[in-house]
């Protein structure tokens, strides 16, 4: 018998029990519901056989249960991950992040993360706070972020962080047309009563928002956006409080709700696929930890946006502004599996 594996019998005081009762009991430091969780995927056997959670046991039955670890328990595991590495030095890591990576571990995501890449790339960082991340972007955000290899290095750049002298640049996609370049200065935090959603609240932290207009098209805009600050999700936030939602964000964008009769087929088949949120961490710029030079990174547009971007400009309409009239508050989806602390914010 292998260590991930328990034998056991059925004693006569629990005869005629459901075999996922008998087990709770026998084995008190499984909780039942992943009782239930291994025999539904049959990794419990009952004579050899597998068996539903309703499956009464009797005295002398011979119960096999493979024992399936945890899966919290890949968080810190290195994983041969490839990584699009920008730029590396002795003390940094300069990373495009695909969309659809997570950063750091959690529920959901124990493993996958940019951290099980980074410890299989360079193993050192493991004795560092969050293996040297010091900021993040959202699971579906593309784009660039830096990472420490030394403490010395990560301290300097939180500092950096919260003096406010990182740069960073992003493009984003979003519904509507903005007329006008401008800057949302709206303090955010933790939704009062969703708490996988950020808000605006008075009681959040400061939150500044620089945006420029790039392209503006018959229902969409382009945009540039320069953080002043760092709060999770702080661009999304912010542009669902202009009413100006990013394309493809399940979380502050549109739930159902389509200019359907301002867009061609083609457009709007387009939209329905992209399937995460147009933002694109596109430049980042920082004083190097070691030398005090300021350095810049910059990166293209990813293919899923520059695809979307060619089919908007294809359709070129000018005409006004079909989502004027909307409240996005009405069509906001309230469900996210992308929870973050407070302790490391999103860089968007």
């Amino acid at each position: 018998m292998s260590d991930d594996e328990r034998l056991l019998a059925i004693p006569e005081s629990h005869a005629g029990l459901r075999v996922d009762v008998a087990l709770q009991q026998l084995l008190p430091e499984f909780s039942r519901s992943k009782l239930q969780e291994w025999i539904k995927h049959e990794f419990v056997f009952v004579n050899q056989s597998p068996v539903s959670s309703k499956h009464k046991v009797y005295a002398g039955d011979e119960i096999k249960i493979i024992i399936q670890q945890n899966p919290e328990n890949n968080a810190f595991l290195p994983e041969a991950i490839p990584l699009d590495i920008i730029f590396e030095d002795e003390t940094l890591l300069v990373i495009n992040k695909p969309a659809g990576m997570v950063v750091h571990p959690a529920v959901g995501n124990w493993s996958g993360t940019l951290l099980n890449a980074l410890l299989h790339h360079t193993p050192d960082i493991a004795h560092m706070p969050r293996c040297g991340i010091v900021h993040r972007l959202d699971k579906e955000t593309s784009g660039l972020l830096v990472v420490a290899k030394t403490l010395s290095a990560q301290t300097h750049l939180v500092q950096q962080l919260q003096a406010r002298t990182v740069k960073r640049e992003y493009r984003a996609i979003v519904w509507g047309q903005l007329w006008k370049n401008g800057t949302v200065n709206q303090p955010i935090g933790r939704h009062p009563s969703i708490r996988t959603r950020m808000a605006i609240h008075l009681s959040g932290k400061p939150a500044i928002t620089h945006y420029e207009i790039l392209e503006r098209f018959g229902v969409h805009t382009y945009l540039r956006c320069n953080l002043e600050t760092g709060r999770t999700h702080q661009i999304r936030v912010h542009m669902q409080y202009l009413k100006a939602p990013i394309v493809g964000d399940p979380v502050y964008g549109l739930k159902s709700i389509m200019p359907i009769k301002s867009m061609s087929h083609a457009l709007h088949q387009h939209i329905l696929g992209f399937d995460r949120q147009a933002l694109h961490a596109i430049r980042l710029g920082l004083i190097h930890p070691s030398n005090n030079k300021a350095m810049e990174w910059s990166i293209d547009l990813p293919n899923d946006m520059k695809n979307l971007l060619e089919i908007i400009r294809s359709e070129q309409s000018d005409v006004a502004d079909p989502l004027a009239d909307l409240d996005f508050e009405d069509y906001l989806d309230e469900s996210s599996d992308d929870i973050d602390d407070d302790i490391l914010e999103d860089d968007e």
